[in-house]
């Protein structure tokens, strides 16, 4: 199936062995249709139940397999007995605040003589810095843990440790062949580290550091002996697919399982912040990847970007509830103001990017742009060009940018070589995202360094924009039970992608605009039922305009379904992400 779409995408029907189908239909004891969709996924028979049941038991490596692992767990728990004096060094962002929360959580249970701190995007930028680090120095700090960030702050801990303060970096971006002077460094994505967990968040290696510590205090019968109860870590599971999905890392192998068993510990209700914030976000139905990554998400980076950088981390740990209340109420507001100033940034971004449509890769700058939103900007131009996207926002001769990537072009390698050619003054990131710091006199050196790098890379043939659909579907399977069936492969996410179906000859009856950007139609099938229809984002797109003026007319919709919950009421829709003129 390849259709010219609306939108210029190839629609491209996914392959599956017929035989397999049939054999896994037979063995597992499940639908045809989820066999077919677990073939598409290349998933095999004998690893289907698992992966419809991720476990953590199942999944989980030995933490010790990570370069470090031992000397940060050794140093960690000495300074716990030695009830030290100890930060926890988070980022502004959700993974951030996730992470720190996770090992904030974790101390509670055995000392209260900790603090964390999370620096401001604008004033202090990303990870430590020297100026900090002197404050926190000057507190009585004996333990720094750095948790998402760390892995190229060679000064600050140089520093920390001429004070004879320990560091553990716990961290996932990329490093250089060198490595600060840390006590240890836990990170997947160091260069020499040979393990297989490249693809985790800081918050799933945050889980992994405790599950060392939790290992060895047994070894030790701390618990027995100190008559301390253990700590529960499945518990913590709600945070880490918190920070798991709004970091966007593949949904597969041991994230997998942080996600699916995470959301379990969610509809609990237990995290009083992430409780509150869905209260007043008016999530009324079970909570979803969706929600983690287009709901909570959103509202709990608002405030590292526009407000306070810490409001994240301390409502993620709060235990009072006027406390909760009041910092989700501020984090609503913020995600609000957040929006207006992306909608103006956004379309100025656009007008520049398109006088730039021969480039491989799209670097856009400007002095007047909300430093806290670049990040933001970046995805948007990302998928509306199809193109690994650099943004820079300019202070006099001085920028800082953030970028976002296509599946097979590792932007923060990039950064980190513009780094290394010295183009950059600092960055850092990981394979879809990366941050830096820039001279104004660099940028046009800059952008020739990434459209040569990304010449030499072959990501040319990458076409993101392609759909890939599952199976063509009859009108009539767009009902509750389908949508229950294929329910069951989620969590869907970065690897894992929602199921994607073409239902043909559909014309649309009435459609109308919600919320000033997004669409919603009814259409009549060839066997005169209908579908509600929600396109998202699309107002002032070409799929917009057909959906709001070409009533009558037949076309072929793609898209997934969804299950709309609200006031007690439950709807299956469609939620379409491309449509074409039907030739029938």
């Amino acid at each position: 199936m390849i259709k010219n779409s609306v939108s210029d995408r190839n629609w491209i029907l996914s392959k599956f062995d017929e035989n397999k189908v049939k054999k896994a239909t037979q063995e597992l004891g499940v639908s045809e249709v989820l066999c077919r969709l677990l073939a598409i996924r290349n998933v095999e028979a004998d690893q289907s139940l698992d992966f419809l049941n991720p476990k953590i038991k199942n999944s989980m490596p030995n933490p010790f397999l990570l370069k470090s692992m031992d000397e940060a767990v050794k140093l960690i728990i000495k300074h716990i007995k030695e009830e030290s004096h100890i930060c926890i060094y988070g980022d502004y962002d959700v993974d951030g605040a996730s992470s720190t929360s996770i090992l904030a959580r974790f101390l509670r249970n055995f000392t209260n003589n900790f603090f964390i701190f999370i620096p401001d995007r604008i004033q202090d930028g990303y990870g430590p810095n020297l100026k900090i680090f002197e404050d926190i120095a000057s507190r009585g700090v004996k333990l720094i843990i750095t948790v998402d960030c760390g892995t190229t702050s060679f000064e600050p801990i140089e520093y920390a440790k001429s004070k004879n303060i320990d560091v553990v970096v716990i961290d996932h971006h990329q490093s250089t062949e060198t490595l600060p002077k840390a006590n240890a460094i836990v990170n997947p994505n160091r260069f020499d580290e040979t393990s297989n967990l490249t693809y985790l968040c800081a918050a799933g290696v945050a889980f992994l550091v405790l599950s060392g510590i939790v290992t060895r205090f047994r070894e030790q019968d701390f618990f027995k002996k100190k008559n301390i109860q253990e700590p529960d870590l499945l518990s913590y599971l709600d945070l880490v697919a918190l920070g798991t999905v709004c970091d966007v890392v593949p949904l597969q192998g041991l994230n997998r399982a942080f996600v699916f068993q995470g959301l379990k510990v969610l509809q609990k209700r237990n995290n009083l912040g992430i409780k509150t914030l869905s209260d007043v976000a008016n999530i009324n139905s079970k909570i979803s990847t969706y929600h983690l990554g287009y709901v909570i998400g959103p509202k709990i980076n608002a405030g590292g970007r526009i407000g306070k950088s810490d409001h994240g981390a301390n409502l993620l740990l709060t235990e009072d509830p006027e406390i909760a209340f009041k910092i989700s109420k501020e984090l609503n507001q913020l995600n609000e103001k957040r929006k207006s100033i992306e909608g103006i940034i956004l379309e100025e971004a656009i007008k520049i990017a398109k006088h730039k449509d021969n480039n491989p890769i799209l670097v856009v700058s400007s002095n007047t742009w909300h430093e806290g939103i670049i990040g933001i900007i970046a995805s948007r131009l990302k998928d509306h060009f199809n193109k690994p996207t650099f943004v820079i926002n300019f202070e006099g001769d001085y920028g800082k940018g953030s970028a976002r990537s296509l599946p097979g072009f590792d932007i923060g390698s990039a950064v980190v070589r513009a780094k290394q050619s010295e183009i950059v003054t600092k960055g850092g990131g990981h394979k879809m995202a990366a941050g830096f710091s820039i001279s104004k006199d660099k940028i046009d050196e800059f952008e020739k360094f990434l459209i040569e790098l990304f010449n030499k890379s072959g990501c040319q043939s990458l076409k993101e924009k392609d759909l890939y659909i599952d199976s063509v579907l009859a009108s009539s399977a767009v009902n509750e039970k389908f949508f229950n069936e294929i329910d069951k492969l989620a969590p869907f996410g970065s690897a894992n992608r929602e199921p994607r179906f073409v239902i043909e000859n559909v014309s649309i009856t009435k459609s109308l605009i919600l919320k000033e950007s997004h669409i919603k139609a009814f259409c009549k099938t060839s066997n005169n039922s209908t579908i509600n229809l929600i396109s998202f984002n699309s107002v002032n797109t070409a799929i917009g305009t057909y959906l709001l003026n070409s009533k009558n007319k037949k076309y072929d919709i793609a898209g997934r379904l969804s299950l709309n919950e609200w006031n007690g009421k439950r709807e299956v829709q469609f939620l379409l992400d491309d449509l074409a003129i039907s030739t029938d």
